[in-house]
């Protein structure tokens, strides 16, 4: 348990129950705790914390899988564009995806995770990760892992690259080019798509967390193989095997944002993205019309993740996080967690954007337990009256 770690910020009138929980969170984590908690309420920012030595509400951290989120708000502004049609074949867009038998499926299915071309056979490099390109690259010439459209399993490292290289495709912009100029930009988020420079001093590097005995014996009751789906699917089967939980504390990742796991952000800029996605934000309209929101939201792949081998819902890049993660959300509720124990959502049906990290990595992946805790608060206070 944590000695004395102070948890700073402030919350709205109605919402100190969120701190009372954040605060009893850090009380029972470990002495090295960092943390961020923000959250908005019809794009109103109503709860700004945090807690640990050196963290202040401006530190960055890798985000993981989160950042999927922001790769598919691209996805889902350009379907509300008219540039991108969900129900094309991809090679539409990308000719030479058609390779190997994949030439029938659609962007829908492919947002969806119904692809079956969750890695490379013989693996990537660590340049290769950093690279969309280069993933996409060797993508167009891999054989599906399960017949396209037929199952679905999650993508880890590379839906972002497939997404954007149809974005690239379709607009001759890569996907972080779009996301800096009509999403980061314009609302000074701090969700980075590649991190600059200047930034760099206020990243903080993912420690990694050890399995409990009890977590161990979990895992190893049902052990993965060496060149399962889920080895393929988180690059573990090649001649250079991913350290998942070091991958932020590459350079190489934070500047070039692969749009997968590659973001650098804080809680705020979490939030701040969600916010704009659903409520109107400094007098612009939200950046979802209703129609797009609810379509994006809209479960596509239900039941066993042939990755995960576990239930999952996915909408089209989104996690559905009511199913996946907090039934107490509204329906529609969209987001994504990530590896380090990051999570972030809007429900917009309680007009609700989430956001909150976590420096060391909460095994063995996925939004950290805590994140039940929090978002229920924030929840039950953003619902009151």
């Amino acid at each position: 348990m944590t000695q004395g770690i102070t948890v700073q910020g402030t919350v709205a009138e109605g919402f100190e129950a969120v701190r009372e929980e954040f605060a009893a969170v850090v009380a029972e984590e470990r002495d090295d705790y960092e943390g961020q908690l923000c959250a908005h309420v019809h794009g109103r920012r109503v709860v700004d914390l945090w807690a640990g030595a050196e963290v202040t509400g401006d530190s960055l951290y890798g985000v993981y899988s989160a950042t999927k989120g922001a790769a598919h708000l691209v996805a889902a502004l350009l379907v509300q564009d008219g540039t991108l049609e969900l129900d094309r074949k991809v090679t539409y867009y990308w000719p030479e995806f058609a390779a190997e038998g994949k030439g029938a499926l659609t962007l829908r299915d492919l947002l969806a995770h119904r692809a079956g071309l969750i890695g490379a056979d013989t693996g990537f490099t660590l340049a290769e990760l950093a690279d969309d390109r280069m993933i996409a690259e060797r993508l167009a010439d891999q054989r599906p892992f399960w017949r396209p459209g037929a199952a679905f399993g999650y993508h880890a490292l590379v839906i972002g690259a497939l997404t954007g290289e149809v974005v690239r495709r379709a607009t001759g912009r890569t996907l972080q080019e779009v996301y800096e100029e009509r999403v980061r930009a314009p609302y000074g988020l701090d969700f980075h798509l590649g991190l600059p420079a200047a930034h760099e001093p206020r990243f903080r590097t993912v420690r990694p967390m050890l399995p409990t005995p009890a977590q161990q014996a979990e895992l190893d009751a049902v052990p993965a193989g060496p060149h399962s789906l889920a080895a393929i699917a988180y690059n573990r089967h090649g001649e250079e095997p991913t350290d998942l939980a070091g991958l932020p504390n590459e350079r190489l990742i934070r500047e070039k944002g692969p749009a997968s796991a590659g973001g650098v952000a804080s809680a705020r800029g979490l939030a701040g993205m969600y916010a704009a996605m659903i409520s109107e934000r400094d007098g612009r309209p939200p950046l979802l019309k209703g129609d797009t929101l609810a379509e994006f939201a809209q479960i596509h792949s239900v039941g066993y993740d042939l990755v995960a081998r576990a239930h999952k819902s996915y909408g089209l890049g989104f996690q559905a996080t009511a199913d996946t993660w907090h039934p107490f959300l509204g329906a529609g509720a969209l987001g994504h967690s990530g590896a380090n124990g990051v999570q972030s959502f809007a429900d917009p049906r309680a007009g609700l954007a989430y956001g909150y990290t976590r420096r060391r990595f909460a095994f063995p992946g996925g939004a950290a337990p805590e994140n039940g805790r929090l978002a229920a608060a924030v929840h039950r206070a953003a619902t009151a009256g």
